[in-house]
């Protein structure tokens, strides 16, 4: 592999981990916030308003406000948000740290249904009260859960625009760390009564080990609609799928494009940003921000939206971006006018004019008076159109930019493209040679590729729509320096588990095998469980050819599909739910695989039989006693569970609209009934979530011993392993996954020499 193809890959990895951690206002007290080239920059090409320049300037320099966002389905959703504004918000309007009242948590105007909330709160002022410390602990344990995200304001904006809807086939081009994903998930599953949404969740990263970290926020939310795959997004292979018994291409109902960019917009959090903006860094990435674009609108669908994002200012990575889209498009584009989509969002209007500047201080503002020496740095794609007509049909100025000090938010811009039409290059050139492999064809003086803009390294999607044939090379081998580089912390904690061997390609992945219905692994399990004859057996897999099987996952239909059609062309990292878990123990009673909680809100709707109907009474005894007697119960939960045999069971709540005491979602737990006793194999903090949405607050005192009140219990009924594994949480999510920003090269120079 070239250097130039090594350069790709660090380009789109580099500086994604230079980012404040602290993630709670909390800064590097070392570097000075100046950088006389980024105010001269901004200042010459006018993009703030009038008279507000210092006012931006400002507040680039104030610590950005810690912003949370509820996530999970639905009705989950209003039960957290009730517990944060009546219990959390309320005590906390009534601290004072030296003197000074805290400002409450205000929600974000813009966001829908009051499921985003920012605050100005530090970590420090946090520390300072013990009933900000339950906040605290409070945010922590429930961010594990998957209950809330901790993610800046304007990374939440992109999955808002897209506009999803639960049969949609959506594709996240750029995803690690994963907080955009979530929310693409959780749109999928906006209806809570259905286990299987017909769209589905296709996150892509080039990074092989920050796929894991994507793993695990979308693992959080429990879905068997995502897929993660490991790809340079800049020539992502076509998929195909099996529609009625033919073999058909794979475009995308939305697709969200969120390109590494040079982050100047994070500043407020990326403190090192600072001493290290150029505008070198925007020259270097227009080229691949342009390329992933294209490769984006390639597989969309005609009809659907792509959503174009960076978390930069600069209009070399933005209009500069979409104009050119637009311009080689011929039509085929249109930027969607999306001002009345999130009313109580301040954004400026994308801009129509611009100029560039090398690090030189030397400016430009057409192409044709760049010398001849500058021209493999600066590009045409960089300056506006120069036919004022095309311009104005463009429309840039339906493009939103958000500035840090109309909303006291980060940098950040975004755009709407809505497909019309296939791309024209798909159109004019149906075949390429069999032979021909992307890249040779894409160097051909009047080859079909030689049209892609942006010099794409893929080939037209059309020569695999006209059953062409084009053969998808395997994916070029990783820089084995970054493979083979010290992982940071955020990899000890979400890295891939250690028996996986690292290979030329990133870790070895175990393979995905479908179970078929006649698999004698469903025998015991139809009976034990009573599963429903619509049960999709054929949906279910596992990660291993020989020996006995230990988990058993869930996908969707569709991604299914997309699996069993792709699987020499697509590096699949990890999808599905798991569903069971097996359990030796069980055999004897009737069968060996016992529920798993992951995949349990997919399942139940299946499973006919060991269902257990219980109270919040009976949760709270099972979720804070460990082996509580069958007696423990109230007396309609004791008889049902009498009647069962034992084994893995389900515990299932239904609300009651009649008591809005009481949680109105709901409520489905594994379970296991013993000889004598019954117990909920549920994990420690989602044990905690679902006492507290039962009114039973669970937190650690100052020796770090678990507590538990609010509803009159005994306190240290909570037991040991619950404690202990308060104080794990906390250290595993203090980690800031908020970051959704791509940040690019920030070693200009040495891309240059290489």
């Amino acid at each position: 592999m070239g250097k130039r193809s090594r350069q790709r890959q660090k380009t789109q990895n580099t500086g994604r981990d230079n980012r404040d951690n602290a993630g709670w206002g909390a800064g590097y007290d070392d570097i000075v916030k100046e950088n006389k080239l980024f105010e001269h920059y901004y200042q010459e090409l006018g993009l703030v308003p009038e008279g507000e320049f210092k006012e931006f300037m400002d507040a680039m320099r104030e610590p950005l406000p810690a912003t949370i966002r509820i996530t999970g389905y639905k009705s989950h959703a209003k039960e957290i948000l009730h517990c944060l504004k009546e219990k959390y918000f309320k005590d906390i309007q009534e601290v004072e740290i030296d003197g000074q009242k805290i400002e409450a948590p205000q929600p974000l105007k813009w966001y829908p249904d009051e499921q985003a909330w920012h605050t100005n709160m530090s970590r420090k002022i946090i520390r300072k009260s013990p009933l900000l410390e339950k906040f605290h602990q409070f945010l922590v344990s429930e961010t594990e859960s998957g209950n809330i995200s901790r993610q800046e304001a304007v990374s939440m904006i992109p999955p808002l625009l897209l506009k999803i809807e639960s049969h949609h086939k959506i594709l996240d081009m750029c995803a690690a760390p994963g907080s955009k994903t979530a929310q693409l998930i959780e749109m999928l599953h906006s209806d809570i009564d259905v286990s299987f949404p017909e769209g589905f969740v296709i996150a892509n990263d080039v990074d092989n080990k920050r796929c894991y970290l994507l793993v695990h926020q979308a693992k959080r939310l429990n879905s068997p609609c995502i897929m993660v795959v490991n790809h340079d997004a800049s020539c992502i292979p076509t998929l195909k799928i099996d529609v009625d018994g033919k073999k058909d291409i794979l475009f995308y109902d939305r697709i969200l494009c969120d390109v590494p960019c040079s982050g100047d917009g994070t500043m407020r959090k990326n403190i090192d940003v600072w001493k290290k903006w150029t505008t070198s860094n925007s020259l270097h990435l227009h080229g691949l921000q342009l390329r992933i674009a294209v490769r984006g609108l390639e597989q969309l669908a005609v009809g659907g939206r792509m959503v174009y994002s960076t978390c930069s200012l600069n209009p070399i990575e933005d209009e500069a971006v979409i104009a050119a889209l637009l311009e080689k498009s011929e039509g085929a584009l249109e930027l969607a006018d999306c001002s009345g989509d999130l009313p109580g969002l301040k954004w400026m209007p994308g801009v129509s004019s611009w100029k560039l500047m090398t690090k030189e201080g030397t400016w430009f503002s057409d192409w044709s008076k760049v010398p001849l020496n500058r021209q493999t740095q600066i590009r045409p794609t960089m300056f506006p159109p120069t036919d004022p007509e095309k311009l104005a049909n463009m429309h840039l100025e339906r493009c939103m930019r958000i500035l840090p000090h109309h909303q006291n938010t980060g940098g950040f811009f975004v755009a709407v493209l809505v497909k019309k039409a296939p791309m024209p290059w798909n159109k004019r050139y149906p075949k390429l040679r069999k032979d021909v492999s992307s890249s040779s064809a894409a160097q051909t003086e009047g080859s079909p590729a030689a049209s892609i803009p942006a010099g794409s390294p893929c080939p037209p999607d059309s020569a695999v729509e006209d059953g062409a044939g084009v053969k998808v090379d395997e994916e070029a081998p990783k820089d084995l320096s970054l493979a083979q580089e010290t992982t940071d912390k955020q990899d000890r904690v979400y890295g891939p588990p250690a028996s996986k061997k690292m290979k030329l390609f990133g870790y070895k992945e175990d393979p995905f095998v479908f179970l078929t219905e006649d698999d004698p692994v469903f025998i015991t399990i139809q009976s034990f469980y009573n599963l429903s004859p619509t049960f999709p057996k054929v949906n279910v897999l596992t990660r291993t050819h020989d020996g006995k099987k230990r988990h058993l996952y869930m996908v969707s239909k569709e991604l299914r599909n997309v699996l069993l059609n792709n699987s020499e062309r697509m590096k699949v990292i990890n999808t599905g739910v798991k569903v069971w878990s097996r359990n030796s123990d069980g055999e004897e009673f009737g069968c060996a695989f016992r529920l798993a909680q992951e995949g349990i809100y997919s399942l139940q709707p299946y499973i006919r039989s060991r269902i257990i109907t219980v109270s919040v009474a009976d949760i709270k005894v099972l979720l804070t006693q460990e082996n509580p007697y069958l007696s423990k119960l109230e007396e309609d939960a004791h008889a049902q569970a009498k009647k069962l045999v034992m084994g893995s069971i389900v515990l299932k709540y239904i609300p009651n609209p009649n008591n809005t005491e009481e949680p109105q979602c709901p409520i489905q737990l594994c379970g296991w009934r013993g000889k004598t006793s019954i117990r909920a194999f549920v994990p420690r903090n989602e044990r905690f979530h679902y006492l507290r949405m039962l009114g039973v607050e669970v937190f650690r005192d100052k020796q770090g011993q678990a507590q538990k009140g609010g509803d009159g219990e005994k306190e240290g009924e909570v037991k040991e392993g619950v404690e202990n594994d308060a104080g794990v949480v906390k250290d595993a999510v203090d980690l800031d996954l908020e970051n959704d920003d791509k940040i690019g090269s920030i070693e200009p120079e040495k891309e240059l020499m290489d």
